[in-house]
């Protein structure tokens, strides 16, 4: 049944217009790595900063609410552009690993992301004052989000040579 899914997914006339034009795949991914780009970068100024490691002269609050509404701009244009560029060749993208291991990662990452905000910033008054030093749930948040971005970077890489 899934399998019939992502065949009527990959035969909509605008997937057809993707797979079957020679400047199109291009264009999107192009644009689906300009977004990328932004998301990555936004999130990583913030977890940097949970980590104590950059713009320790601004608070945790303040970076936040001046990244986060970029980085879901950014995102929203990475999941319509990747969205897209899956719907081209559907089939043959769900049988990659690396596509599968990156959408586990994105999941990891919104679940991070949902952690994050459901516990340790829930607490941000008390610790975003000086010396501004988030608590080791904070930097942990912001490690593991690191490290799940780049393997989401990683792994879309990958899935071009795949």
């Amino acid at each position: 049944m899934f399998e019939k899914l992502l065949a009527a997914l990959q035969a909509a006339p605008w997937a057809q217009a993707v797979s079957e034009s020679t400047w199109l795949f291009p264009t999107i991914e192009t644009l689906h790595v300009l977004a990328l780009t932004l998301v990555v970068g936004s999130i990583m100024v913030v977890d940097l900063r949970l980590l104590n490691l950059a713009s320790r002269n601004r608070s945790v609050r303040e970076l936040t609410s001046e990244m986060l509404p970029w980085t879901w701009v950014a995102f929203v244009c990475a999941v319509i552009t990747g969205g897209t560029l899956f719907s081209s060749a559907a089939t043959r993208y769900w049988g990659i690993v690396p596509f599968r291991a990156k959408m586990v990662m994105l999941m990891l990452a919104g679940l991070n992301m949902a952690v994050f905000h459901l516990g340790a910033y829930r607490g941000v008054a008390a610790w975003d004052r000086a010396p501004a030093v988030p608590p080791p749930a904070a930097k942990l948040a912001g490690g593991l989000s690191l490290l799940i971005w780049v393997s989401v970077v990683m792994l879309g890489r990958w899935i071009g040579f795949s």
